[in-house]
């Protein structure tokens, strides 16, 4: 009950922080869109199932486009995101189950470079739909990747001070419930 607490106020906080302060905050160029809130998906402990995944996906990808008034598109950026999150984990994360028991998540379980190629490029994806989807058709393709690649990096330039200034505590599965 407690991580289920812990991530409903991460959301909470998360929205509040997209809705109201990058959302409000006026555009530093227009190929900059800084987003934040996906940093809630990446930060969803390992043990929830992938089918589940796609359903908080959905519903915090609806709420985000329910405050922005956006017609669907963080919703469905929120669903690619979700539906790569497994397959990269599985792919970063340590083979042997003596070495990874850590339950979500961080620079401290995966280890920085494994947790950055992971923050990078989810956050990649996310960024690439969600252009994509707003201009739906590429227009000039040069504008399209400039909008891509400093939205990721703008975005990486908050996470990577959120995930140093504000560092989760390592906490491990256990066969004992706690």
């Amino acid at each position: 009950m407690k991580e289920i607490s812990r991530n409903l106020l991460r959301l909470v906080l998360f929205l509040f922080i997209e809705v109201y302060v990058l959302h409000k905050m006026p555009h530093l160029h227009r190929f900059i869109s800084p987003s934040l809130y996906f940093l809630f998906l990446l930060w969803l402990p390992f043990s929830v199932s992938p089918r589940f995944l796609l359903w908080i996906g959905l519903a915090t990808g609806l709420l985000v486009d329910y405050f922005l008034q956006s017609p669907g598109l963080h919703a469905s950026a929120c669903l690619w995101l979700c539906f790569l999150r497994p397959y990269l984990i599985g792919v970063l994360a340590p083979r042997e189950s003596s070495e990874f028991n850590y339950r979500e998540p961080s620079a401290q379980s995966l280890l920085w470079a494994p947790y950055l190629i992971y923050v990078t490029l989810l956050t990649l994806v996310h960024h690439t739909w969600l252009v994509f989807l707003e201009w739906l058709s590429f227009g000039s393709f040069g504008d399209f990747l400039i909008k891509v690649l400093a939205s990721t990096a703008i975005s990486l330039l908050l996470i990577i001070p959120i995930e140093l200034l504000f560092p989760r505590s390592l906490r491990f599965r256990t066969n004992v419930g706690g």
